[in-house]
């Protein structure tokens, strides 16, 4: 499993979002608090707090790790 910190701020950030992680085979969760949620479901993602960054899990590691880093780049939350 990997784990990494992303930010969603509008509505248009998670319709992006969750376009990009549609693409990938495999289980992608989003934690915020004690809160999980499919990073496939729109519905779900606009139940969390989007005004906090998110836990992205990635519950697979394959082969496609990198195009799927590359691909959400934008949301990655830089310190």
């Amino acid at each position: 499993m990997k784990s990494i910190m992303i930010r969603l701020r509008s509505i248009e950030d998670v319709k992006k979002f969750v376009s990009i992680m549609a693409q990938f085979k495999g289980y992608f969760d989003l934690v915020s608090g004690r809160y999980v949620v499919d990073a496939k479901s729109v519905m779900g993602i606009f139940s969390m707090d989007l005004s906090k960054d998110l836990e992205l899990r990635i519950l697979e590691t394959n082969e496609q790790e990198k195009e799927i880093m590359d691909a959400i780049e934008p949301f990655l939350v830089k310190e």
